[in-house]
């Protein structure tokens, strides 16, 4: 994409996908990177800012992950954080040792406002620090403009060369102010103009990919899943019966998953595309036959994941292109995108075999998180259940909720949930769950629901819309009272009480 980005180069921290997260909040592309790329590669991506990541290791040690000295000097504005922070001030001619006080966790962070990351930040304010290092002496030209009771330089800054660097870790919630920081540095220092937004990513996206296209057949791998489900929408919209989605049901789906994803995707749905679905279970059962070790399951899996794919395009005819949906974190995991610990390798990137028999191999990132159309259920969803707390509520966040209870009730700023049916381990709508929710207009329950209780929805006077799955099996009979805008509810035959 030609447009301004700001890129992060990655050195082993466990927050490196939060820090691109909270640059695209500043309406700014942002990719991650390892610190394994060479300068050149940096220099030709022609960002308006850097940021280095934290990382487990301690940059003074002879082993330990280091850049160039020269992407110091590209006149490019760097941030550095934690392990950043230090190997910025290390390679400049600081120092770094082992601190005498190890500090973790919410620290109150002593901040100069003359600095350009510190303008609109309060004077004393809470950061959150995780740090076995410190830097004792700053390198030549900066200027210390942070300190806590035991780290005498939790920030400092040469803003001649724009230059900075933090302990501590902005791009987490716990650390109070975070967000101005970044937002700062990047709009600010960076001088980005904060022009990118989700919607023109997409309709970059779906040009980029008639480009790349042009009048050949592009062959999808759908899972059902998030990514491979918002790539065939892309790519349905962008080339239409040039696509061919083939669905590949290997018998390790979860019960009636593969007619679900047939009805939405096959002849029957929403999309105009061609559709196959291959029924290879017994082929990857007789594959997976006494393999017990989890990593060389995830292998076979993505072997035969492609085999089937050539197989098919061989009976469709000419096939140019083989597309996947990537979900960004897969390829982070995978070790791929940048350098965390590789956790698992997936079927959609770590299982490649070396020989693909296909001109190229169109990948498309996906979000990992729900976007909800009421600020207010997000806010909700978040305090209760953002177990990463990076304020954002994933789908495995949301799919790992088992009841909700009463922290929706008397909320009437609430007007639509139908982000619930992303809630799918939810088995139970508690007492009192959304009662007196009188702006709630409409709700779609999952269909894992199998109990409705006392008052769930009791006094949501607007509701007019709901929809309730063949999984409830009972439901209580003051559920919906003075329900006043249902005028119908439509109860399924799987209900006993």
């Amino acid at each position: 994409m030609d447009q301004e980005k700001v890129i992060v180069i990655d050195f082993g921290g466990q927050y490196n996908q939060l820090v691109a997260r909270r640059v695209r909040e500043c309406n700014v592309y942002c990719e991650i990177y390892s610190y394994k790329t060479d300068i050149e590669t940096i220099k030709a991506m022609n960002p308006k800012g850097i940021i280095l990541t934290g990382g487990p290791n301690s940059c003074y040690e002879a082993d330990s992950p280091t850049y160039t000295k020269e992407l110091f000097e590209l006149g490019i504005p760097v941030l550095g954080l934690c392990y950043g922070a230090q190997l910025m001030m290390h390679v400049l001619g600081g120092k770094v040792e082992k601190a005498p006080v190890r500090e973790y966790g919410k620290t109150e962070v002593f901040v100069k406002n003359d600095s350009a990351l510190f303008g609109n930040v309060a004077a004393a304010t809470i950061c959150w620090m995780s740090h076995f290092d410190y830097i004792s002496q700053v390198a030549p030209g900066f200027r210390i403009v942070a300190h806590t009771a035991d780290c005498p330089v939790a920030a400092a800054e040469c803003a001649e060369k724009k230059l900075y660097a933090i302990q501590f870790h902005p791009e987490v919630l716990h650390t109070v102010e975070g967000t101005k920081m970044i937002h700062n540095f990047v709009r600010g220092v960076c001088g980005c103009a904060g022009s990118w937004k989700m919607d023109s990513f997409v309709e970059n996206s779906i040009n980029e990919i008639r480009d790349k296209v042009g009048d050949g057949k592009v062959l999808l791998a759908l899972s059902g899943g998030v990514d491979s489900s918002v790539l065939a929408a892309l790519l349905a919209k962008a080339i239409g019966k040039q696509l061919t989605c083939v669905f590949v049901d290997h018998g390790l789906l979860r019960k009636n998953e593969g007619d679900e994803v047939e009805s939405v995707f096959g002849p029957d749905g929403n999309f105009d595309i061609n559709f196959v679905r291959v029924n290879a279970a017994d082929r990857y059962y007789a594959k997976l036959a006494g393999v017990e070790e989890p990593e060389a399951k995830r292998k076979i899996i993505g072997e035969e994941f492609i085999r089937v794919f050539e197989e098919e395009a061989k009976k469709i005819g000419q096939v140019d292109f083989l597309a996947q949906g990537t979900i960004y974190p897969d390829v982070v995991e995978s070790g791929l995108g940048g350098e965390s610990v590789v956790i698992k390798s997936h079927h959609n990137v770590g299982g490649l075999p070396d020989y693909v028999d296909f001109k190229e191999i169109i990948e498309m990132g996906a979000p990992t998180n729900i976007v909800f159309a009421d600020a207010n259920v997000k806010a909700i969803c978040v305090a209760h259940w953002d177990t990463n707390n990076d304020g954002e509520l994933s789908y495995d966040e949301a799919a790992a909720v088992t009841t909700i209870s009463d922290y929706f009730k008397n909320n009437n700023t609430i007007t639509s949930f139908d982000e619930f049916a992303y809630f799918t381990g939810v088995t139970s709508i508690g007492e009192h769950a959304f009662v007196n929710c009188t702006g709630l207009t409409s709700i779609t329950i999952p269909n894992s629901v199998t109990s409705i209780g006392t008052s769930a929805f009791n006094g949501c006077s607007d509701l007019s819309s709901i929809t309730i799955p063949n999984s409830v099996t009972s439901i209580d009979y003051a559920a919906f009272r003075y329900c006043r805008s249902l005028n119908s509810i439509s109860i399924p035959n799987s209900v006993t009480s």
